[in-house]
């Protein structure tokens, strides 16, 4: 098991939330819904409960199931995240096991003991672990407090992460009847929702959605202008700490790692076609707190629990809003100052767009996932609020811009393009549509290259009309008429522009006016800085880098990742505080009765010293 040891506190059974929340957790009020979502389930209610990655969804079952007599069962689909899970429960004292196939047969039998002796609070298992008949049959035999499927957004079909095996747990309300059930997930639309409550056959469940706005998180894109170089900016504001790069293609990880390393940093691969001992041993690093950079397919995320990521990129563009969210979703998870950056380009749209055309998927299925593609699309190239145009995909109306993203950062103004709109896919018509970007704003340069010439390109009317604006100018005009949908892409290996001609003719006629963005430079804002907030950069505060240094050392002996011990944030009010005795620590957030007598002891050694 992930600690090592199955020595735990007492049962909980009967304490109010409110004093379970106190002593357990160490904290002295809930959060936004979670008192209510808490309320209603210890009722013995279902519940949907939709809460932003950080916004405290655990804590939603962790307390019921403190609460109600019996084991309640948490379905969730990775091992790591389950361990994770386990290891930070038995540090508060809690008797929480789980049962997956990268367990030896000793931890096994001792978590199934505790169940079948009713020792056990909290057991975590796969959908696939739960529904073999030898667990499901047990279960039986045994009361529960609840049955909670993490990561609910598994179940749908519209989820971004579907898996077929969560659809069996429909079985549940009949073999657990009177039980009460919760699916919780941090990303799903209005869609999504109905088909989670649908396909968990929980149709009188009270649905919980709080909002999906973290102020912590600085959303930024930008069209790719030299990809290396503004992946290296981000890097380089967060030296010394952890970040994920989120690429499309497994041999692109690679590359981007391999350039990392060759500039000083240290950048790791991770996708799903390395050797598992590689990635075991990329994941057990990256657990344990090491201030690296995870280069990464999406196959990477998911289930890592690590609260101090400060900064995640992508190079390439997701497929819908919800697979962006859900991976932004991995900074800042302690509430610290993080940032977003979403790279993207024209090709990368082209493409998109081609592999959705020739998805083998049902019309109808393929129908909504163009609309969240264009959804994606939309949000790259907004000139408005980035937060509250995300937000909206979410079914979320916010009043106010954010103030904390790009946009309401350096507000980008727009204009109308729709003369240099009919300047471009006129270059493009008379060049014959068989030409990539480069060529074409050679013609519109007024620039006789070579190629130019050989094809007598220079004799064209379009020859020279676009000479009085850059070449960076031309190609953000490309890309966004390739957003506009007017120009395309072929596929092939040259990356030929083309018209869209049902969209383009209105435009040439002059029919359809195109609005542009006004390409402004990227402003620089410094991580320090998020929203008015401010934190210490690692190493200004030699009291929290003691703290941090101990809980490494303590982490490391037991084996565990060292934010299961103490977040970042809690060692922080610790150094600020400066409690000089047990009773003073025990009034900080996060340090509750278990941590306070395993680790007070220690932590008050350290601020003397």
């Amino acid at each position: 098991m992930p600690d090592g040891t199955l020595g735990f506190g007492r049962r909980h059974g009967g304490e109010a939330p409110l004093a379970v929340l106190a002593r357990v957790f160490g904290y002295p009020e809930f959060r936004g819904q979670q008192g209510a979502v808490i309320d209603h389930v210890v009722g013995g209610g279902d519940a949907l409960v939709l809460m932003p990655t950080g916004g405290g969804k655990s804590v939603c079952y962790q307390i019921p199931a403190l609460c109600r007599p019996g084991t309640a069962v948490v379905v969730s689909p990775l091992i790591a995240l389950m361990n994770d899970q386990v290891a930070a429960l038995r540090q508060l004292g809690v008797a929480a096991g789980a049962l997956h196939s990268e367990q030896d047969a000793g931890d096994q039998q001792e978590v199934v003991r505790m169940l079948e002796a009713g020792r056990l609070d909290l057991l975590y298992v796969s959908p696939e672990r739960l529904l073999s008949s030898g667990t499901m049959e047990r279960l039986q035999r045994r009361r529960l407090s609840l049955v909670a499927v993490d990561e609910a957004h598994c179940v749908s079909q519209w989820g971004h992460e579907f898996r077929p095996e969560f659809r069996e747990l429909a079985c549940l309300p009949d073999r657990f009847p009177g039980v009460p059930r919760m699916a919780l997930t941090a990303t799903a639309d209005p869609r999504t929702r109905t088909d989670i409550l649908a396909a968990l056959r929980m149709p009188d469940a009270a649905v919980f959605v709080s909002s999906f706005h973290r102020p912590n998180l600085r959303i930024a894109a930008s069209a790719k202008v030299g990809e290396t170089a503004q992946l290296m900016d981000v890097v380089q504001r967060h030296r010394g700490e952890a970040g994920i790069v989120y690429c499309g293609s497994r041999a692109k990880t690679e590359r981007v790692a391999a350039s990392l390393k060759a500039k000083g940093v240290d950048g790791v691969a991770f996708h799903a076609g390395l050797d598992w001992k590689l990635k075991r041993e990329t994941l057990t690093r990256f657990r344990a707190g090491e201030p690296m950079v995870v280069v990464a397919t999406i196959a990477f995320g998911m289930g890592i629990d690590r609260p101090d990521v400060r900064f995640v990129v992508h190079l390439d563009m997701p497929d819908s809003p919800e697979s962006f969210y859900q991976q932004i979703g991995r900074a800042g998870r302690d509430g610290l100052p993080s940032e977003t950056l979403l790279l993207y380009g024209g090709e990368d749209i082209v493409r998109a767009r081609h592999f959705l055309q020739m998805s083998s998927a049902p019309e109808s299925q393929k129908k909504v996932m163009r609309e969240r593609l264009e959804a994606m699309i939309s949000l790259s190239e907004t000139p408005a609020c980035r937060t509250r145009v995300l937000l909206g995909c979410f079914g979320e109306t916010m009043a106010d811009a954010c103030g904390h993203c790009d946009r309401c950062l350096s507000p980008v103004p727009t204009r109308d393009g729709s003369v240099d709109a009919q300047k471009l896919l006129s270059a493009v018509f008379r060049t014959g549509q068989r030409f990539g970007a480069g060529h074409v704003i050679a013609v519109l340069l007024g620039e006789a290259t070579d190629a130019v010439k050989r094809w007598g390109h220079d004799g064209l009317s379009t020859f020279g009309i676009g000479k009085d604006r850059p070449q960076a100018f031309w190609r953000g005009v490309v890309r966004q008429l390739i957003v506009h949908g007017s120009l395309e892409i072929a596929p092939g290996d040259y990356a030929t522009l083309q018209l869209n001609e049902k969209l383009a003719r209105p435009v040439l006629r002059g029919e359809q006016p195109v609005v542009m963005l006004d390409e402004a430079p990227v402003v620089r804002v410094s991580r320090k800085r998020v929203r008015g907030e401010t934190v210490a950069p690692a190493g200004d505060d030699p009291l929290f880098e003691a703290l941090r240094v101990w809980r490494t050392a303590e982490a490391k002996a037991q084996s565990l990742p060292p934010y299961v011990i103490f977040h970042d944030s809690v060692l922080h009010e610790i150094a600020s505080v400066r409690p000089g005795d047990l009773a003073t620590l025990g009034q900080i957030k996060g340090v509750g009765a278990a941590k306070l007598a395993r680790y007070g002891a220690a932590v008050l050694a350290v601020l003397a010293a």
